[in-house]
């Protein structure tokens, strides 16, 4: 098989890991040179995706199939939609700033930079695959070095964040594997997606197979109340392992929904809509409600994170166009913004060493580049109008209300929490006078703004214009939905046909 653009966005960073593999560890600028350059050119590579894809399709585009293992029924199938496009392009844009923001690291550089570098390589391959046993191995592949970035090179209590984080999202990929397993068998031992898209399943293999697959995204998204694992996840992680797991790696468990449980078990998901709602709204309250009395401000945004993705489960499971298409784009915002904020905060310990909001006092007054770009952030994470956070839940709330008023309307109150946790941090750490570590904290040196001001101007480009992401996103989720009803309204039929029958 020819190699195809997508097999090279996920072979590229593997194939710069090999490079790297090969390199002394000794020599840390050559390291981190091979790091960078395997992450820009998966970056171009995501650009020229974006060129060719044909917007307005809702279906699969440049596709790449083989069979892989055919005596299993196992093909190595890839393909890009609307809604995993910008999966892509966000994974690949948040790569090489990364590898910037850890330019400094030196403390066992070689496995760090392999770890980036695989790590990148499974999440695209998570977002491309369509046979069943391929995403679970992409799926499985990404936890062994997130769990290698947080136990190696995490804070203090890093071994028990990483050991909690890797048996969560294990035993979430294990029941799902149970799932693939059965559809497997149910169609005629093949994993591939359009043969499994096709069986009929009765309602109660939907609903236990549901379940399976649930269980799996709903602990990486993280929905309450199984998120427990990712404010001490983000606690102890380096700056950038807390970067991509906040930027890409939960967005997995959205895209899971869109992928596999709304087309796969269209009547499990109708039948469990209003309690995966419930657990949305509540994720949305409880979540920022925690970050309010947070000490720590790198755990006030990991709560912060629950909050904003419980608006992620809300606009899928309102089975809603626009809800759904807002919570697609609100994945990428959320990426966007809470990235900018952990990359903002590392900055800030690498300085002082401390992350306790009482430590500062009047930060904008001695470092006011950093204020200055640390509010900007704070802006888009509490939804002002013409910032990337407006543009994505206000969607969500619209779409949801039209299907299920009460959870717009609980979910609302979530803004307004936003607002307050975020913004009296901030008035107590940049504000009054100058005091704590603030008195000898430098400012952010260029390269650092040269880091995060991409995510700046994302931000503020997709809040004034958010019509391209809407143009590719829209077509794939509505076909999601259209298929949906499709299957709920031949299901109606046939039992009304088994009823009269009787």
């Amino acid at each position: 098989m020819d190699v195809g653009l997508l097999t090279a966005l996920i072979a590229v960073p593997a194939a710069f890991a090999v490079v790297l593999a090969l390199l002394s560890p000794r020599d840390t600028a050559q390291l981190r040179l091979v790091s960078l350059a395997g992450t820009v050119v998966t970056l171009v590579l995501a650009v020229v995706l974006v060129v060719q894809f044909q917007v307005g399709e809702a279906g699969f585009q440049l596709e790449e199939s083989v069979e892989w293992i055919p005596q299993w029924g196992i093909t190595y199938r890839l393909g890009v939609d609307g809604i995993s496009l910008l999966l892509v392009v966000l994974t690949a844009v948040i790569m090489p700033l990364v590898v910037l923001a850890a330019w400094e690291q030196t403390e066992r550089a070689k496995g760090f930079h392999l770890a980036l570098l695989t790590l990148e390589s499974a999440l695209i391959g998570v977002f491309l695959g369509l046979d069943l046993l391929l995403f679970y191995v992409f799926f499985e592949v990404m936890l062994v070095p997130m769990y290698a970035l947080i136990g190696v090179w995490g804070g203090a209590n890093r071994r028990y964040a990483s050991v909690k984080f890797f048996l969560y999202t294990l035993v979430g990929g294990l029941f799902m594997l149970l799932g693939i397993l059965y559809l497997s068998f149910s169609a005629g031992g093949t994993f591939d997606y359009d043969a499994i898209m096709a069986l009929d399943l009765t309602r109660t293999e939907q609903i236990w197979l549901f379940w399976t697959f649930f269980i799996a995204f709903a602990i990486k998204l993280p929905l309450f109340p199984l998120h427990t694992w990712l404010p001490d996840a983000h606690t102890e992680a380096p700056t950038v392992g807390s970067v991509v797991l906040a930027a890409v790696m939960l967005k997995i468990g959205g895209y899971g929904f869109l992928r596999f449980n709304l087309p796969l078990f269209p009547e499990a998901t109708e039948l469990y809509a209003g309690p995966i709602l419930a657990a949305g709204v509540i994720g949305v309250l409880y979540g920022a409600l925690v970050a309010m009395v947070q000490t720590d401000v790198k755990r006030l945004v990991a709560y912060s994170s629950v909050a904003h993705l419980g608006f992620v489960a809300i606009g899928i499971f309102a089975l809603q166009p626009t809800a759904a298409g807002g919570a697609v784009v609100q994945m990428v915002n959320h990426g966007l913004t809470t990235g900018c904020l952990f990359l903002l905060i590392g900055f800030m310990y690498e300085r002082t060493h401390s992350r306790m909001i009482a430590d500062y006092s009047g930060l904008m007054k001695s470092t006011p580049v950093f204020g200055g770009l640390f509010l900007f952030a704070v802006m888009s994470s509490i939804a002002l109008p013409g910032l990337n956070g407006f543009v994505g839940e206000f969607p969500i709330l619209i779409g949801t209300y039209q299907t299920v008023p009460w959870a717009a309307v609980a979910a609302a109150f979530g803004v307004i929490f936003a607002a307050l946790y975020l913004l009296w941090a901030y008035q107590r750490m940049f504000h009054g006078p100058v005091g704590g570590h603030a008195a000898t904290m430098t400012d952010l040196t260029p390269r650092e703004v040269a880091v995060v001001a991409p995510l700046l101007v994302l931000m503020l480009v997709i809040g004034l214009y958010p019509k391209p992401l809407y143009d590719r996103v829209t077509p794939s989720v509505e076909q999601v939905l259209t298929q949906v009803e499709a299957d709920l309204a031949a299901a109606g039929a046939g039992d009304d046909v088994s009823e009269a029958s009787e």
